[in-house]
């Protein structure tokens, strides 16, 4: 088993007065995980997805709560999102059970988060958990194993069973691109639209590395432009895509609303537009090199606290830096490029006009980008 970067954080946050909330995609090892951070402790396992504990759970007031906990010390709810007004549930426990340390997991950001961000205002620590990251296989095995699977990675991404199954990983992916991607949108979201959805998704997974316009996609799809900002937005707080917003803040000719697109796993954008070519036959290596990277060190940052403003910069004149971080007022730029042997142009207007170092990142010197310390 792959052992997950914040196993060690979670399992330091126990007993110390705060609901403990892990989210994030479908698949990706949140009830394991936190199964394992508490398999030393005796535990109550309330399961979302079981319509019995669903309703015991919506709106019981102190006493039923009281005894549905019992005796236990460690309430874990998975599927959270799943009952209704939990984020109240939750509160009750925090404030009438101090003893009792609550943990919640939920594939479906944008429900949980509706449910518990007010209810839970300054009860709560709460934590993302993605695909597996490169950092935790190579820990999890070794220096040489990990980076002979480098290129494997790229096409097939780190859904945990797309790894620790080799040779089954399209039949996988298409399984979760089809019975698990959009459970919680289609639930959740009012999408009255899910073939509109999949040809938007289908439309950026096209467009990555590249500058969205929603006009574009819009005509692509054939709804509106509002249609399509709302769409992304869902699958967003979904967990499937991201935004990477343009850098501006001195140069007259600077982009300054535009956004790029990225995906949480590679396997899934492969998917979606069900190209699962080995590397050597693909026209796309910039844009699966670039989508890697950028989802790699937004890992990292999350995982090891590192908080920083992530941007892409680029001029009208098509000057650009592929990626670029703000941290503590310090500007860093990064260039991405799959061989190394790539001859790579930095902006001079950039470094001068920011006082910032820009580093190329290859397939030799990845490691440190990515947080393999």
């Amino acid at each position: 088993m792959i052992k997950r970067t914040i196993e060690k954080l979670l399992s330091e946050k126990l007993f110390k007065g705060k609901t403990i909330i892990v989210t994030g995609p479908r698949q990706v090892g949140k009830t394991t995980l936190l199964k394992k951070v508490l398999r030393d402790h005796d535990f109550l396992f309330l399961d979302g997805d079981d319509p019995f504990v669903r309703t015991q759970l919506t709106n019981p007031n102190t006493k039923e709560i009281e005894a549905i906990i019992g005796n236990a010390k460690l309430v874990f709810i998975d599927e959270a999102q799943r009952i209704e007004n939990i984020g109240i549930t939750a509160k009750i426990i925090h404030d009438q059970f101090k003893d009792v340390q609550l943990l919640m997991s939920g594939s479906s950001a944008f429900e949980l988060r509706n449910h518990t961000n007010e209810p839970l205002t300054g009860r709560k620590w709460e934590y993302n958990l993605y695909p597996i990251s490169y950092e935790e296989l190579e820990k999890s095995t070794n220096y040489l194993d990990a980076r002979k699977q480098l290129e494997n990675r790229l096409v097939y991404g780190f859904y945990p069973d797309v790894i620790n199954n080799p040779g089954e990983e399209r039949d996988i992916l298409n399984e979760i691109a089809q019975s698990y991607l959009f459970k919680d949108i289609l639930v959740y979201g009012n999408i009255k639209k899910p073939e509109v959805l999949e040809k938007i998704l289908r439309a950026l997974a096209f467009q990555v590395g590249s500058e969205v316009s929603y006009n574009e996609i819009a005509q692509l799809t054939g709804v509106d432009k509002k249609t399509v900002a709302n769409y992304i937005h869902l699958l967003t707080l979904s967990y499937i895509v991201y935004p990477l917003t343009s850098f501006s803040r001195n140069l007259r000719n600077e982009i300054k609303t535009n956004q790029k697109i990225y995906f949480y796993d590679n396997g899934i954008r492969n998917a979606l537009i069900q190209n699962f070519n080995p590397i050597e036959l693909r026209n796309d290596i910039g844009a699966l090199w670039e989508n890697f990277l950028i989802t790699e060190r937004l890992k990292r940052n999350h995982y090891h606290r590192l908080f920083t403003n992530r941007y892409f910069w680029r001029t009208k004149q098509q000057q650009e830096i592929d990626y670029v971080e703000e941290k503590d007022g310090k500007i860093s730029g990064f260039e991405f490029k799959w061989s190394p042997r790539v001859k790579t142009n930095i902006p001079a207007n950039f470094t001068q006009t920011y006082n910032a170092n820009v580093t190329i990142v290859t397939n030799e010197n990845f490691r440190d980008f990515i947080g393999v310390w």
